[in-house]
């Protein structure tokens, strides 16, 4: 039996470009979205696209890693990172606002925009196939299509008013080309600061560049500029399964076992969450 298209793709399906003709758009047929050259892809059971071919430059995050980070974030330990994000996409985007969040994982920080504007849609972008699953269930304006952030993305030019990158990979020059002049790129990163107690405890943690900052402001001079920059920082007490989530979830699981971390008496009881949230205006 074909799989049907979720209300949610069924609303994105007007941003989509067929992958391989890098021109036509996508049509729905057969469980599957198909351009007029004969290209087709398939649309999973648990409710996103798969559009991407040929080789990944990377899987995304495992299952282990998707988990932990659904754990994580359900217990409201980064809620004050969702809602300034919605607020930035809120003050620059109108009631009826396409959002494109560039590696989206689970879907949480796309669905909090969505609850901040009731009549807006959003399409989730990521590598990680067992993010996606979630991420096409994350809410009910929210559609998820498999894809590559490093790679010219399968959209229309001119086709976001919001494009979100948080915690994520970025390619500023697909970026603009999405985004309507009058759009808006909120971008997420974390300060040296972020779980520093953390890292402190678990050397093979993966740290912060130092020079993060001023390369990340290298690659987007050319397309965007900054229009407000906000701090978020904060104590967040930690309990020792918490502590495991947190490292579990983060690009450093690949680095730590699990059970190679400190005791929980050896894990700190308290962090601190520092990120910097800016959102960028299109040059």
């Amino acid at each position: 039996m074909p799989v049907l298209l979720t209300p949610a793709l069924e609303r994105s399906i007007d941003l989509l470009r067929c992958p391989t003709c890098r021109a036509h758009p996508l049509r729905p047929g057969n469980g599957a979205l198909r351009c007029p050259a004969g290209h087709s892809f398939d649309v999973a059971r648990h409710g996103y696209v798969g559009l991407l071919t040929g080789t990944r430059a990377t899987s995304g995050d495992d299952a282990p890693m998707v988990r932990a980070r659904e754990r994580f974030l359900a217990t409201g330990a980064f809620a004050p990172i969702g809602r300034t994000v919605a607020r930035l996409v809120a003050d620059a985007a109108c009631e009826r606002s396409t959002v494109v969040d560039a590696g989206c994982g689970t879907g949480h920080y796309m669905s909090g925009v969505l609850d901040r504007l009731p009549h807006a849609r959003a399409l989730g972008l990521d590598t990680s196939v067992r993010a996606l699953r979630s991420a096409a269930r994350a809410h009910a304006r929210a559609a998820a299509a498999s894809w590559d952030v490093f790679r010219p993305f399968p959209l229309a030019d001119g086709s976001a008013d919001v494009v979100l990158n948080v915690f994520a990979p970025r390619n500023p020059a697909e970026f603009r080309r999405v985004l309507r002049p009058s759009g808006r790129l909120v971008v997420v990163r974390p300060t040296g600061r972020h779980l520093a107690e953390l890292r402190d405890r678990v050397p093979a943690m993966v740290a912060v560049d130092p020079a993060k900052e001023q390369r990340l402001h290298r690659a987007l001079a050319p397309f965007f500029e900054p229009a407000v920059t906000e701090r978020v920082e904060y104590a967040l007490p930690l309990s020792g399964p918490d502590a495991r989530d947190l490292v579990a979830m983060t690009p450093s699981a690949r680095h730590v076992d699990r059970a190679d971390l400190p005791d929980d008496t050896l894990l700190p009881g308290r962090v601190t969450v520092s990120v910097l949230a800016t959102a960028y205006l299109p040059r």
